[in-house]
């Protein structure tokens, strides 16, 4: 439960660095892509943080998993911050586009991957 705790919390810290970053991001490029623009990237960090939660919260995902799938967040995240420093290129908003994309993909998988409860080999609290 500890490490779940810091887990959460490291990622927090992350999103509340990549929203100064998306905020960044904005004063520089006000362009838009198709489906609404990039200026909301911050957010997309916090609704897959959120996904992963209620994940674990539910039990659809075990520790193992949700660490996993934090850490790519945190990563891409991190990147999301370097990338956002000086304006986003149309090349580094497909590239975020796409990481964001495969971790959506990921938990999707695995909070339906059939990994059930006691003996199904779930990691369990």
């Amino acid at each position: 439960m500890k490490k779940i705790l810091l887990s959460i919390a490291a990622v927090s810290a992350v999103a509340a660095t990549a929203l100064p970053a998306a905020a960044m991001a904005q004063s520089y490029d006000r362009g838009h892509d198709d489906r609404g623009g990039w200026n909301q990237g911050g957010d997309r960090v916090a609704r897959l943080d959120q996904r992963i939660d209620m994940g674990i919260r539910n039990g659809s995902l075990d520790r193992r998993e949700a660490w996993r799938l934090k850490g790519d967040l945190r990563e891409t995240a991190r990147l999301q911050y370097r990338y956002g420093r000086d304006g986003l290129t149309r090349w580094e908003r497909a590239d975020l586009d796409r990481r964001f994309d495969r971790i959506s993909a990921q938990i999707r998988y695995e909070r339906h991957d059939r990994d059930y409860g006691y003996g199904y080999g779930r990691d369990r609290y």
